[in-house]
């Protein structure tokens, strides 16, 4: 494999992509699952490079990321495309889009090659760049290339992810990647399969690799009713996270009915709340529900004395009261990067 390529050639007229654990045989002229990743006469070709359909300023906190650099916008970008097909995805019209579409019929997106987005950054003193919207995975050329340049000018690198990368592409953005939010989206298999498309197991294995590598990581769980929301697999989860480290930090978001889910009822607030007690009961730490504004279960309290340290409303964030990373009251240091200065 030539480095940055992720991909090889298994026979003639094929090639392998390995950007994720699909390791999709693509013939040539196709597409991989994704939609993006074609074969180009035994090259792959990178469809959506320099060409995000959405990019947004977004607070870091809608990521969602509550323990890195709380109150700092993220220069957000995400393309066409996913390796997932999950029913109830929330930005479908972008993932699922070229999927099904002839590739002369797609428009792609606009021109944001790597240098544009490091030059608006800085120019707009921007800290953090964000790989969202769709599975960045899927993109991981452009990531890379951007993240590369983003590290040599002092902008940090967070990803919000399925989970779903090869060994390969983890490899290789380690050492550029601040931050991570991976979706767990269920504890079952079946679920994973039926639901996604995908497989559990990898993305498991990719969040404690994720976690040894000293990447910072949270993670987030969208509960559905009637799916993933029974306490036994809340437990699983719950087990599953604290066993990695019981300050790894689970965000528990509410439902919307979208995509081809438009048949199940939103998550309840009692939902959420009976998953917040199920983490918190197990011996995490850090808790946080979302898509359902509740300021006492968003915001951030120290686990040794018990006080409030960071108030947030939704993705509004109202006070950070950490000194230097540390709970003003007991001086208990709270897990996280909270502060540049402190890098």
């Amino acid at each position: 494999m030539a480095k940055m390529n992720f991909y090889k050639n298994p026979k003639k007229d094929f090639i392998q992509c390995l950007a994720c654990y699909n390791f999709c045989l693509i013939r040539n002229q196709e597409r991989g699952l994704c939609g993006v990743r074609k074969n180009n006469n035994s090259k792959l070709k990178l469809l959506v490079k320099n060409k995000p359909i959405a990019i947004n300023i977004d607070p870091i906190e809608k990521k969602p990321l509550f323990h890195f650099l709380p109150g700092e916008k993220a220069f957000s970008l995400g393309t066409l495309g996913c390796n997932f097909s999950c029913q109830f995805c929330q930005n479908w019209d972008i993932s699922q889009f070229p999927k099904n579409q002839k590739e002369n019929n797609i428009y792609w997106g606009d021109k944001w090659p790597s240098s544009k987005i490091i030059n608006y950054c800085l120019k707009n003193n921007i800290k953090i760049i964000a790989y969202t919207y769709n599975e960045p995975t899927i993109w991981v050329e452009y990531a890379l290339e951007i993240m590369k340049k983003a590290k040599k000018k002092g902008i940090k690198n967070v990803w919000v992810s399925n989970g779903f990368m090869s060994e390969y592409v983890l490899k290789e953005i380690a050492p550029y990647l601040d931050a991570i939010n991976i979706d767990l989206k269920s504890f079952s298999e079946d679920f994973y399969q039926k639901i996604c498309q995908g497989k559990l197991s990898p993305v498991k294995e990719n969040i404690k690799r994720i976690f040894q590598l000293g990447i910072w990581e949270e993670i987030t769980t969208l509960i559905i009713p009637n799916l993933n929301d029974s306490e036994e697999e809340l437990e699983a989860i719950a087990n599953f996270l604290k066993d990695i480290s019981p300050d790894i930090v689970w965000h528990i978001s509410a439902f919307y009915p979208a995509y081809q889910m438009f048949d199940k009822k939103p998550t309840s607030l009692e939902t959420l709340l009976k998953a917040y007690n199920i983490g918190k009961k197990t011996g995490l730490h850090y808790v946080y529900t979302g898509n359902i504004l509740n300021l006492e279960t968003e915001s951030t309290f120290c686990p040794k004395c018990g006080n409030l340290v960071i108030q947030r409303l939704g993705i509004q964030l109202i006070e950070n009261k950490l000194i230097k990373n540390k709970c003003p009251y007991c001086g208990h240091q709270i897990p996280g990067i909270f502060d540049l200065s402190l890098k």
